[in-house]
């Protein structure tokens, strides 16, 4: 596709970004669609955020995609926030509204398209999540923004255990929901909870780089064919625990779509068009493997 005097700009900023998949993701997109647009990754340090917002306004941006670790730094520049935003406490997306710029979180967005399109119901069906970082965080906070109403998070213990702790209870209030994190260690709780749940999520790094040998609980043997489990890495795309959980009969899907979905949502709110995303995601594995 030809870049000209009209071609629009989107990105994402982070530090580091240049190993990131969203400008493959983006651009693929924009080529695919026809749209005469262009995706950059921005690599920039911490004083120069404020920079960011002026920027999207003065060229004329569709907007921007945010990553670490800048998510919270940026909620403060931006004209007003989605639901989704204001409840996470961090922006992924920043959308370019004639000048006006809207913060967004896509990521929750993306995982629970990804939950729903496996079967998994809001109303009806429970939901345990192991984790409570920052992508646990967006996935539980829109859990509960979609109305699932029986939540069970469990992490370790560690040095940030109490701030991952007042993050949830702040969330709970928001919404006015009483959400427990509880002690991933506590193995007889976790098998309890996950044996009478539909869908199991890893929403930690454990299955990836020095960990992928590793699961992120103990005993997969108390999955069965009825739960549905998700693994928010993509890389390797079958980690550990989706090789365990699916010898048990579970449905498993990795993080590859969650990933996709949250970039569509991002791409939608810039472009008003839909990710032609099986064309993506073929390219996308094909990169990966």
């Amino acid at each position: 596709m030809e870049i000209n005097g009209h071609t629009r700009l989107a990105g994402v900023v982070a530090k580091p970004i240049k190993h990131s998949l969203s400008p493959f993701i983006h651009n693929a997109a924009f080529q695919a669609l026809g749209i005469n647009g262009v995706y950059l990754a921005f690599e920039i340090e911490a004083n120069q955020i404020s920079q960011i917002t002026e920027s999207i306004r003065t060229l004329d941006m569709y907007g921007v995609n945010i990553s670490m670790p800048y998510k919270q730094s940026l909620i403060e520049q931006v004209d007003e926030l989605t639901d989704a935003a204001r409840v996470i406490g961090a922006i992924n997306t920043i959308i370019n509204n004639h000048g006006k710029l809207i913060g967004h979180n896509t990521d929750g967005v993306g995982f629970m398209r990804s939950a729903y399109e496996l079967g998994f119901k809001a109303a009806a069906d429970k939901m345990v999540v192991i984790g409570a970082g920052g992508a646990a965080t967006a996935i539980i906070a829109q859990a509960m923004l979609d109305g699932v109403e029986d939540l069970v998070v469990f992490t370790r213990r560690w040095s940030g255990f109490a701030d991952e702790k007042l993050r949830i209870d702040q969330m709970s209030e928001q919404l006015g929901r009483k959400l427990v994190l509880n002690d991933l260690a506590d193995t007889a709780l976790l098998n309890q909870e996950i044996a009478s749940a539909r869908l199991l999520v890893n929403a930690t790094s454990v299955g990836m780089g020095e960990l992928k040998e590793v699961t992120p609980i103990p005993n997969c043997s108390v999955l069965t064919s009825k739960h549905l489990v998700i693994d928010v890495v993509y890389n390797p795309l079958e980690t550990e625990f989706l090789k365990q959980a699916a010898a048990q009969g579970a449905t498993c899907r990795n993080g590859l779509f969650m990933l996709l979905y949250q970039a569509a949502e991002s791409f939608k709110c810039w472009t008003g068009q839909d990710m032609p995303i099986d064309v993506i995601k073929a390219q996308l594995e094909e990169k990966i493997s």
